[in-house]
């Protein structure tokens, strides 16, 4: 597993990042939460620097990776913040290794057991898996915006959107294959100890809506408060700073 560590001190937060997201991704983030915390990313299994391995690719093995991981780089329980299929990961490390962490902030997790409805969400997700099945990457980012609906224009100040890279075409290609259709397949373990450990989050734009159906059930399932932050799906990206203001409030009253 390839992984990197930036900060100079303070207790460990791993970024598990959403999608096709490596190591590198979400830098102005990492770099805004690396003033006051040492701040560890990675290659999920697949992506860019880290082999696919052996056997099918499941949440659940993404989260043994993590717990391996976590067990030769972390002194204690660390605080998660997890994105997207990142959050699913998250969850399932707070359910099943809870001793690994302090807190899971879980960031609009596409978990769908808990919705009372969960088919349009489910038929969306079918459908960004279709449209790169039959037209490619290109096909499922537009199906993927419009699941999420993304407003790539509503940022802050002084954030460009990352250049064209062909790494990055592979990662979300493997991403698609395979990681979509495992979250999708994904049933969390509903222990007790996530009520302590979890965070559920969404954006303000998401809230009410589809992208944010799935983590607003979860709250609800757990008891606890839906936090906001600013932006919608991608807001980590987008609003970089305000993203971590808020992280850093949730963490330090945890």
């Amino acid at each position: 597993m390839y992984f990197r560590k930036q900060g100079t001190g303070g207790p460990m937060l791993v970024v598990v990042q959403g999608g096709d997201g490596d190591a590198d991704a979400s830098p102005a983030l990492v770099e805004e939460l690396a003033r006051d915390r040492t701040v560890m990313t990675y290659d999920r299994r697949g992506l860019s620097r880290s082999p696919a391995g052996d056997g099918p690719v499941t949440i659940e093995s993404h989260t043994d990776d993590l717990a391996l991981l976590l067990a030769t780089q972390a002194s204690g329980p660390v605080d998660v913040l997890g994105i997207s299929i990142g959050g699913l990961i998250g969850l399932d490390l707070a359910a099943r290794y809870p001793g690994l962490v302090r807190a899971v902030v879980a960031y609009e997790p596409p978990l769908t057991q808990l919705m009372d409805d969960p088919e349009p969400f489910v038929a969306r997700q079918r459908a960004v898996e279709e449209a790169f099945r039959t037209g490619g990457v290109p096909a499922a980012m537009r199906h993927f915006l419009a699941l999420t609906g993304l407003d790539l224009t509503d940022r802050e100040p002084g954030v460009e959107l990352p250049p064209p890279d062909p790494g990055r075409a592979a990662n979300l290609a493997f991403f698609l294959t395979h990681d979509a259709p495992a979250a999708r397949r994904f049933r969390l373990y509903e222990s007790p100890l996530l009520a302590d450990l979890v965070v559920p989050a969404a954006g303000a734009s998401s809230r009410g809506k589809l992208p944010a159906a799935p983590v607003e059930a979860l709250a609800k399932k757990l008891g606890r408060d839906l936090a906001v932050f600013e932006g919608g799906h991608n807001a980590h990206v987008l609003r970089p700073r305000a993203f971590a203001s808020t992280l850093r409030e949730l963490l330090a009253y945890h």
